[in-house]
């Protein structure tokens, strides 16, 4: 059965607002792209319980032996929301980021997302253009892709404390339910955060064009880097009133 790991942070002082959810990206976990000392720890002291998730096949989160779809971990994330109350703050990176974009789209009764900070989001779905049949052969011994973007989902899914098979069973299972930014829009605030180098968030603006509340804000950095910089940081306490 396909689940996610959830870490709980609690809230240090008096509640400030409602708990915040932290999704990471493609190929990293939450320890990596959510350091306790930058997020959860300045968060708790500010009054917010932390809720930092391992999707699947990442970190501590199983690894499945089949392909997981994208609105079948919008459902996990939104089973964590109900748990913590009902409604959260959600920011998410990359692949984080469009997953935060269809849970704040996810309004129901018991799952609420009130504000969202997205990360380093394309307009496009970049995995629908990954060879599975390449990457499959070449973690099994074959030979290496020769498409680079295959390439580099191959090298991502080998990366330390990863199975790469897993790794592959979430982008087939993504790829199958494509990011598609026009069909639900979240109706709540988001803040689109990009790094000035990073060439996947050169269409905030068109992302923000599909939103009825949105603000577009660019950090240093590229893909890799942006999201540890002191300004990402600062921009999303900001839009959450931290």
């Amino acid at each position: 059965m396909t689940s996610l790991f959830v870490r709980r942070m609690t809230a240090s002082a008096s509640a400030s607002g409602p708990p915040v959810l932290l999704i990471h990206g493609l190929a990293s976990r939450g320890r990596v792209d959510w350091p306790d000392a930058d997020w959860a720890k300045p968060l708790a002291a500010a009054g917010r319980d932390v809720y930092v998730v391992d999707l699947p096949a990442h970190g501590a989160a199983p690894r499945p032996d089949a392909p997981v779809g994208t609105a079948e971990v919008i459902d996990l994330l939104a089973e964590v929301v109900e748990q913590a109350g009902g409604e959260a703050d959600v920011i998410g990176y990359s692949l984080g980021a469009r997953l935060a974009w269809d849970l704040a789209a996810h309004r129901t009764r018991r799952c609420a997302v009130r504000r969202a900070v997205l990360g380093g989001l394309s307009t496009i779905e970049p995995l629908i253009h990954v060879d599975l049949d390449a990457a499959r052969a070449a973690i099994a011994g074959g030979p290496e892709p020769t498409d680079p973007l295959t390439a580099t989902i191959v090298r991502m899914s080998r990366l330390p404390g990863l199975d790469p098979a897993a790794v592959l069973n979430v982008v087939e299972g993504m790829a199958a339910e494509p990011f598609d930014s026009r069909a639900h829009p979240p109706a709540v605030p988001v803040l689109l955060l990009g790094g000035v180098d990073d060439p996947l968030a050169r269409g905030l603006a068109q992302l923000a064009d599909v939103l009825p509340d949105a603000r577009v804000q660019t950090v240093p950095g590229d893909h890799l880097t942006a999201l540890h910089t002191p300004e990402f940081r600062a921009a999303a306490f900001a839009f959450f009133g931290v």
